[in-house]
């Protein structure tokens, strides 16, 4: 197994869905596409958390270009061991899957608090209120109460879909940082055993 080539492939990997949880997060603050509710504050709370774009996105791209560098990078060689520095790079590794770990179990357990909670809506009787928040989520298997939000149109409908989302991509970007850890530690344990004149695939 080639250490490096999976690891660059986890990094390609990562890049995607860090950049579609930063679009998903970004249109969170416009429900149906309008603006005013989000210059009106009339948004769910979880949405200024920022965990699309920090951290499924933005604390995603710093492990993602670390794994897509580590098939080049040979940062301590040592001893006359031609290996020797990428199992240092594979090692170094884990720390940067670490991070993504961190930054995608933030992402994964705010998006799951905003679903929990709902989002926030004018009801029937006017007033702007968190209408599901008691119902400790159970509004998500009962699709025939999303009519109590009468502003915005469908927005129960907009953060259920964005924030589920962010959710499936955050576990996605969470489970591939473990696996990484876990190659990250083989690859400088074993020797990074990929030689150029042999292709694998990940």
């Amino acid at each position: 197994m080639c250490y490096g080539k999976c690891a660059r492939c986890i990094g390609l990997s990562l890049v995607g869905l860090a950049v579609l949880c930063i679009v998903a997060n970004i249109l969170l603050y416009f429900p149906n596409g309008e603006t005013k509710f989000a210059s009106e504050n009339h948004l769910s709370r979880f949405v200024w958390f920022f965990s699309g774009i920090i951290g499924g996105g933005l604390l995603m791209l710093l492990p993602a270009f670390v794994f897509i560098g580590l098939e080049q990078d040979d940062c301590c060689g040592c001893c006359g061991h031609e290996n020797c520095g990428k199992r240092c790079s594979m090692l170094s590794s884990v720390l940067a899957a670490l991070i993504g770990i961190a930054g995608s179990g933030y992402c994964v357990i705010v998006a799951a608090l905003g679903l929990a909670e709902g989002p926030i809506c004018m009801d029937y009787l006017g007033q702007w209120n968190y209408t599901f928040a008691s119902t400790e989520g159970q509004y998500l298997l009962d699709t025939s109460t999303w009519s109590q939000c009468i502003e915005p149109q469908h927005v129960v409908e907009w953060n259920v879909s964005l924030f589920s989302i962010l959710l499936a991509l955050g576990g996605i970007e969470f489970i591939l940082c473990l696996i990484q850890v876990i190659n990250g530690i083989l690859g400088g344990i074993c020797g990074y055993c990929c030689f150029r004149q042999q292709q694998y695939d990940c």
